[in-house]
């Protein structure tokens, strides 16, 4: 099979997420959603709010992610606003958080996780539950290990705690964005343009490369065992990026943690089985659980 058609079929098993774009100002005066800035870190953070219930969710998006490609149907009415208040962010160089650029250097995920409990700080959330997809999950989980006096629960899907040669491989495939299909490219580039997407999504993968190299593969092992606030790991059970064997070693890991294998679905469900997705998100997030050990 040639590269292209390689990644052209890595790319249709949803990694990228295929979004139509709307303008921010558009979606927010249609849903409620509130978008702003604060500085965090040095850095002016885009954020979005939505809802004014008791318990507070941040929503953590996946590589090159924003609130605008990644949590749409979360953060327009896909959530019961009666019960939360939902905060979505664009990471540092992400979406409407630039400038700066961004960058990977290889402790970028907990750089990345720095920066959204100095948000919620910011913001004034004492106490949040995290919820991350993809390369926000991993970022929700060393957030819940370094700041197990805020975050309250953790939900997390398409994560991984370290990766593998064969990760780096298949990320490789898709490193020239003219390889991918005009569908998956169309609405990245329309959000960054073309020449800063393949910049920084060939960074993303160079960044991986370097925990692969100078951190054997270990993207927050030693974080998993420091979790205490009750966590559910969903699971696509055909999601052809991030295998079961994944969320497998974050439920060893994560003492108390629960799985739940979605079928039919694949890396996105949050966006693809929407609906479904978030009532189990609510179930878990309303239920009452015993003291954490903190």
């Amino acid at each position: 099979m040639s590269l292209i058609a390689i990644s052209n079929w890595v790319l249709r098993k949803s990694f990228i997420r295929p979004t139509v774009l709307k303008s921010i100002r558009k979606m927010s005066s249609a849903s409620s959603v509130v978008g702003n800035k604060v500085e965090v870190n040095g850095v002016n953070i885009y954020y979005e709010k939505a809802g004014h219930g008791k318990q507070t969710l941040l929503l953590l998006p996946g590589a090159l992610g924003s609130c605008a490609t990644d949590f749409r149907p979360q953060l327009e009415g896909g959530l019961n606003y009666e019960k939360f208040t939902v905060i979505c962010w664009d990471p540092r160089g992400y979406g409407n958080s630039r400038p700066p650029d961004r960058d990977f250097p290889v402790d970028f995920f907990y750089r990345d996780a720095d920066d959204a409990g100095k948000l919620m700080d910011v913001l004034g959330h004492k106490r949040y539950s995290a919820l991350g997809w993809s390369d926000g999950g991993n970022v929700a989980m060393i957030l819940a290990a370094k700041r197990s006096e805020a975050v309250e629960k953790l939900a997390v899907w398409g994560g991984n705690a370290y990766c593998t040669d064969k990760d780096i491989e298949m990320y490789e495939l898709t490193k020239d964005i003219s390889n991918w299909s005009e569908r998956m490219r169309a609405p990245m580039i329309k959000v960054y343009g073309k020449e800063y997407f393949q910049n920084t999504w060939s960074a993303w993968v160079d960044g991986f490369k370097k925990i692969n190299e100078e951190r054997r593969g270990d993207v927050c092992i030693a974080e998993l065992r420091q979790i205490k606030c009750p966590t559910l790991i969903l699971h696509g059970e055909l999601d052809p990026m991030v295998g079961h064997e994944h969320p497998v070693f974050l439920q060893s890991g994560i003492a108390g943690s629960r799985m739940l294998v979605m079928p039919g679905a694949k890396h996105n469900p949050h966006l693809r089985y929407a609906k479904e997705f978030n009532q189990h998100l609510e179930t878990f997030l309303l239920k009452e659980e015993p003291q954490s050990k903190i």
